[in-house]
């Protein structure tokens, strides 16, 4: 069962395994989200990821005989890490089952921890049941990513962490996706101080513990779609929703678009990287998702950082469109000499940079000497791309 003497004990566990990860203030991302805004850098934890809490501890409560079969686990690659750290640590046998699209340095990294590496056709769950089957098989020791009270207690240090760090903290907004992370910490923030409210944020792409809290049962959505692959995860665990259920104050959805930005505004204004499921905390607060926290003290946990980097540069050019920093303009033109040079005039004055540009001849049913121009632009903000749109029309300029 779950209880304080065993997070506390978890905490003693892992005191000489685990970094207690800074919180920072983060005065920019505060102004723009109109509260104060602090992030439990769990990014920065061993492994890149809160993770390793849950993974070693479990792994630490196993009897000498479970020790002796080896141990399986299924992960989209972060759980995959702490599992494999700790067997090493432990001098066990490990396999992994992991989605076969999760990302490559993922994968890479938990090898290079010495744990067998098995990719499954799929996303999580197909991980999942594949790992079960293993487990049948051969008589490994699962090791569960989320719905284990060992692995919960785990997660929950991070509670007794944020609360010694900043002990007038008024909420706490935290990843969801199988659950195992916010069933910790709302336990023990809850716990402790019943007055801290706990959100958690899941992708809108992979809504399952909203949907079964709304619903009141644990249901399965029948597919998962995000760049937040670490908690695209179709069905919560039985302990999980039922912790959330009771500690738990609310759970909201955040886009891949928003979390683009929460992943970019991370990188531009605290120099700090975070993979998607990461992110999802910050973006709830940047657009507005949690209620009554105007003016208050909210901790971001950003639960890891393990972030593959050819997909993170696609991600910054989604939170560059989302942020208002780049911009693409079709503009009508007649097919004339000048005509190009007056429209990068506007813009230039205008202080915006021209970084693309497409010409095309004019479509069936349009003047027959028309012609497009596609430009991709570097702008400041939504204003500045305004100011220009404005600007073109006002000098005569047709934009579609």
């Amino acid at each position: 069962m779950l209880s304080l003497d065993k997070v506390y004990h978890a905490n003693y566990v892992l005191k000489d395994v685990v970094r207690e990860t800074d919180i920072i203030y983060s005065s920019t991302l505060s102004e723009r989200s109109g509260c104060e805004v602090y992030l439990k850098t769990e990014n920065l934890q061993v492994t890149g990821s809160f993770k390793v809490r849950g993974a070693y501890y479990k792994i630490s409560q196993l009897s000498e005989e479970e020790k002796s079969h080896g141990v399986v686990a299924c992960s989209a690659g972060n759980h995959a890490q702490g599992v494999a750290l700790a067997s090493k640590k432990f001098g066990i046998k490990s396999v992994i089952c992991m989605p076969d699209g999760a990302p490559i340095s993922k994968v890479e990294a938990t090898k290079s921890y010495g744990a067998e590496v098995v990719l499954v056709p799929g996303v999580y769950d197909d991980a999942h049941n594949y790992s079960e089957k293993l487990r049948e098989e051969k008589g490994y020791t699962f090791i569960h990513p989320f719905d284990d009270d060992d692995v919960i207690a785990g997660q929950a240090t991070i509670g007794l962490e944020i609360i010694n760090q900043l002990k007038d903290v008024d909420a706490i907004v935290v990843p969801i996706g199988g659950g195992g992370l916010i069933s910790g910490v709302a336990f023990a923030v809850k716990s402790l101080n019943p007055k801290i409210k706990v959100y958690g944020v899941q992708a809108a792409g992979a809504p399952s513990m909203i949907q079964s809290l709304e619903h009141g049962k644990i249901e399965m959505l029948p597919s998962v779609s995000t760049i937040a692959d670490g908690i695209a995860v179709k069905e919560p665990g039985v302990h999980t929703f039922e912790l959330c259920r009771k500690y738990v104050d609310g759970v909201v959805s955040v886009t891949d678009d928003q979390v683009s930005a929460a992943i970019l505004a991370l990188i531009e204004k605290q120099k700090m990287i975070a993979e998607g499921a990461g992110a999802v905390s910050l973006a709830a607060v940047m657009f507005g998702k949690i209620p009554d926290v105007k003016g208050k003290k909210v901790v971001c946990l950003i639960s890891g950082g393990n972030i593959d980097v050819t997909i993170l540069s696609r991600v910054i050019n989604r939170g560059l469109l989302m942020s208002g920093r780049t911009t693409t303009l079709t503009v009508e033109l007649m097919d004339k000499p000048g005509q190009l040079v007056a429209v990068s005039a506007i813009i230039a004055g205008c202080g915006g940079n021209v970084i693309g540009v497409l010409h095309e001849r004019s479509n069936e049913g349009s003047d027959v000497n028309g012609c497009y121009l596609r430009l991709t632009i570097e702008t400041r903000d939504f204003a500045h791309i305004k100011e220009i749109e404005d600007k073109l029309k006002s000098s005569g300029f047709k934009l579609l």
